[in-house]
């Protein structure tokens, strides 16, 4: 099996090194990642500058350094190191969770994303982790993906959809399994806060609290919150059927 791993914590983070380790087992893994952090980019894509490379190894494999997005590294990797195409495109395992709608803002499911628009299998995978400064617990990722791969990789995927998984940051012993579950609702709250920088000029802060209800059963939050591993397909086809059912009915 050819395996592409990308993220949006940068080609050094400790989560693409997890990654690495648990894929290799299923395969030939290269890596393909951004010079450095690449959070919340999303599914963008680099069209106005030029794409560069630092070529390097990470535990033994040959790893591409771009100075771009996630979704640029898709696709420079499926240019440069696997131009007969791949069967995997593993992103991830990002350093924080994307549950609910973080999936429309992160760059570790935009990585999944563009693998999937390729037609090539591809998962994301993150840890939930919390709070600042706790411990990720990648050996737990690492530890249930490589337990769950067979699982994982037959999945009756249909065209366009691929896996968004999360991991809660805990010790393996305290996971309760994990759940095929639907998306939940992860939001911002007073997400801009002005400031002044020190001669006076007011400027912007993105980031506000984090909302999430876990009171929705069957949802990823729910799932994480309750120590499960969740798993969610999520369809590239946006189009809400029932609304537009309802339009052309009309």
């Amino acid at each position: 099996m050819r395996i592409l791993i990308t993220n949006d914590d940068g080609v050094h983070a400790p989560g693409i090194e997890a990654l690495v380790e648990a894929a290799k087992e299923l395969g030939e893994v290269k890596v393909c990642a951004p010079q450095h952090e690449r959070s919340c980019c999303g599914h963008s894509m680099t069209i106005r500058d030029p794409l560069r490379i630092e070529k390097h190894k990470i535990n033994g494999v040959e790893a591409f350094a771009v100075n771009g997005l996630p979704v640029d590294c898709v696709n420079v990797g499926l240019t440069e190191m696997w131009p007969d195409g791949c069967d995997l495109v593993l992103s991830g395992i990002n350093n924080g969770p994307n549950l609910g709608f973080d999936v429309t803002y992160s760059g570790t499911v935009g990585g999944a994303m563009e693998g999937c628009i390729n037609g090539i299998q591809s998962v994301a995978v993150s840890m939930c982790k919390f709070v600042d400064g706790a411990p990720a617990h990648f050996e737990t990722g690492v530890a249930w993906l490589k337990e769950n791969w067979s699982e994982i990789l037959a999945a009756p995927m249909e065209r366009l959809t691929f896996l968004n998984v999360n991991v809660p940051a805990i010790a393996l012993p305290e996971l309760q399994g994990h759940m095929y579950v639907q998306m939940g609702e992860r939001v911002y709250q007073d997400r801009v806060e002005r400031r002044d920088d020190p001669w006076g000029r007011p400027y912007w802060w993105q980031g506000g609290n984090v909302v999430m209800d876990s009171r929705r059963e069957g949802t990823d939050v729910w799932a994480v919150s309750k120590g499960y591993v969740s798993i969610t397909p999520i369809s590239m086809n946006w189009t809400a059927q029932d609304v537009l059912g309802k339009l052309q009915s009309r």
